[in-house]
């Protein structure tokens, strides 16, 4: 697993930061403000999901003045889905040489 994968299953791996990702993606661009208003914690709280959002690459920030917003960038999410799909296909191979050895070994019963 690459060091952008392992930095992106942390970033889901958070309750609140997977709220976020949702929250952004009905609402996005929004600022951190604007975000802590629909939650239970500080907006420095907020901000700091963010930034592990934006360090796993879901998450961009533009800033205008001094406002800063943020928006959801889900291109990351179908490398993840990639990698899944790729563990999918070798336990697939796996379960069915099982089967196999399984149906070998019955059939020599």
């Amino acid at each position: 697993m690459s060091d952008r994968q392992q930095l992106l299953f942390a970033a889901l791996a958070d309750p609140m930061r997977r709220s976020l990702l949702m929250h952004l993606a009905a609402q996005s661009p929004i600022t951190a403000t604007r975000i802590a208003v629909d939650y239970p914690i500080t907006r420095q709280g907020i901000l700091k999901h963010l930034q592990l959002l934006e360090a796993a690459g879901l998450v961009v920030v533009h800033q205008k003045g001094r406002e800063k917003r943020y928006t959801l960038t889900p291109a990351p999410l179908s490398e993840l889905d990639r990698w899944i799909k790729e563990v999918g296909v070798t336990w697939d191979a796996r379960l069915l040489r099982l089967k196999t050895l399984l149906e070998h070994e019955e059939a020599g019963s």
